[in-house]
Formats: C-alpha cells, structure tokens, sequence
C-alpha cells in the first residue's frame, strides 16, 4: 500500500480599504456594518428556542424509536454465523445512530433534560463503538455475537444505565438493553479432544501437525457426511487411527477461544481447506496387508506440496 499525504493549503483573503479620494470642498465618510454583532446601523434576528415537549408527547417520541433499538441489539445478540454477524453489527448501528439523532433534535421536558442528554450521549457512543466493532468482524478479529458483546461491554452497560435512570424518573420507554455481555475468554479444548468423532474402525490414520500461532480444529468429510472433526492445539501434533478406506475432503479452522456450545472459535477466526482430496485404500493379497497413512500440516513448509484455500465461513462445515 502507498501512503498518501493530502495536504490542504488555505487561502485567507484578507481585506483592505481606503478613504475614496476627498471631493472638493467635501469629506471623506465611511459607512457599513462590521463583526455581525450589531453594530450601530445593524440589526439581526435569533430563532426562538423549541417548546418542550409535555411528558405525554415525549414518552411517544421514545415509544416510536425503542422497539427498533431493541431489535436490533436483540438479532446482533442471536446472530449465528460470522457474515450474518457482520450484518446486523451494521444494522444495529444504523438503527441506533439514526435514533439518536432524532432524539437529540426533541426538547424534552424540562424535569427529565439530564436524563434525556445522558441517554442521547450513551446511544451515540454505542452507534461509533458499533462501528468500530463491525470493522474488527469484518477482519475476522471478533467471530461471535459473545466476542462482539464482550468488545461493546462498556458502552452497552453505558446506555444500560442511561435508559435505566430514564425511565426511572418518570416512567419513560427508554430501556433497549436486554442482553448482557460475558467475561473475555480464552477457553481451548486438550489435545487430540474429538469435536466429533464419527465411526472409525478402519486400519489407516491421519497425522496432523498444527504448527501455526493458533489452536485449529480439523474436519474431514467424506461425500456429504462429517467423518470427523478433531482440535489440535497450537503447536502441536495429533495423530488420528482407525480412519475407513475412502476419499476424503479436509477442512480446518484457526482461532482463539472456543465456543463449546457453538462448536466454533469466538476470535481470530480463519477457514481454509485442502484443494486436493486425500484417499486412503486398504488393500489385502495372500501374503500381506496394505493400507495408506496420510500427514498433513496446518502451517506453511519448505517443500509442502499440498495447497490450501479459504472457505467461505458460511460454506464451512458446522
């Protein structure tokens, strides 16, 4: 990437005048307004300031707006997937801002204008961290609506307490928050820990060496069907026997913290896939028995010969 420098010049006018030549037998005059601020000979005109609204039509104003930021907080939270995730971060923060907005247009009555302007701040300061969240789903950094609610915990409890004091001094419809955010994690399964384990009872077996920064867990697919899935940690190897004869797809995912519930990493997620399918054959004469090994690594090698590709998230097996 080049950096580009834009350099904005200024241009200050500056204005001058002279006395226009003294007429014969005449003097000079000067004649104008100058500042804007009333000067003698000027005059000028200031809008009055809006009415506040009565208790009735400000709860109806919120009303109107509270729903849709309840929404829209409550499906970022039930978002399943990295991409429907990185949809309704977006969402949210175009339903939030929009009403802040809004809201910061309104006089509200007077008993309740702290409250009011603590409430808008909150809704505007969650809209931008929301922005910057999406960013970071977009950069896979946050992979689950946990992760996103754990990077917005202070501004979610924020506007948690704005509504909160809102609604309390008189009964207003201000509380949008109804979820709450969990405690950062780093949860890892051990070792060779079966995700799935599938029906293994064949004679060949799977070496997998996970030499990257982070933990992966391995899924292998046979036709349509999950085979199995295994997590090997970061730096690590895991071998898995007794894989049937068969050809065979592998898939892999990196990433920090694994989700059990969701069975998917919750931060610094990536998915990727061997382009070449791998075939392991058992294969019995009269005097012997053969079968195929298979090793892969999860990390680039000198001399690996085996290419990998990225996976759509929503394409990876779940």
């Amino acid at each position: 990437m080049i950096p580009c420098v834009l350099a904005l010049a200024t241009l200050t006018l500056s204005a001058c005048s002279s006395a226009a030549p003294t007429p014969e037998g005449g003097s000079s005059t000067v004649s104008g307004v100058a500042g804007g601020k009333g000067g003698v000979g000027g005059s000028g005109t200031a809008s009055a300031p809006p009415s506040a609204l009565t208790p009735e039509a400000y709860k109806a104003e919120l009303d109107g707006r509270r729903k849709p930021m309840a929404d829209a907080i409550d499906a970022l939270a039930g978002a399943r997937g990295v991409k429907t995730l990185g949809q309704r971060v977006s969402k949210a923060e175009e339903t939030l801002s929009g009403a802040a907005e809004e809201l910061a247009a309104l006089a509200p009555p007077d008993a309740v204008r702290a409250q009011h302007q603590q409430y808008v701040t909150s809704l505007q300061d969650f809209a931008a961290a929301l922005g910057s969240t999406g960013g970071k789903v977009g950069a896979r950094d946050l992979c689950s609506s946990s992760a996103v609610l754990t990077d917005l915990n202070d501004k979610l409890k924020a506007l948690d307490e704005a509504g909160e004091n809102l609604q309390r001094a008189g009964d207003y419809p201000a509380d949008v928050v109804d979820v709450k955010a969990g405690r950062k994690q780093t949860r890892r399964l051990g070792n060779g820990s079966f995700v799935r384990k599938g029906s293994l009872g064949g004679r060949s077996s799977l070496e997998i060496d996970n030499g990257a920064t982070r933990d992966a867990v391995v899924t292998v697919m046979r036709g349509g069907s999950k085979a199995f899935s295994v997590y090997v940690r970061r730096k690590a190897t895991y071998k898995v026997k007794g894989v049937r004869d068969g050809t065979y797809k592998i898939y892999f995912t990196h990433g920090v913290d694994w989700d059990g519930k969701s069975k998917a990493f919750t931060r610094e997620c990536s998915f990727e896939r061997f382009q070449k399918s791998v075939t392991f054959k058992t294969t019995v004469t009269a005097t012997q028995i053969r079968w195929h090994d298979w090793r892969v690594t999860l990390h680039a090698i000198s001399g690996g010969n085996a290419r990998t590709s990225d996976v759509d998230p929503d394409s990876f097996p779940s």
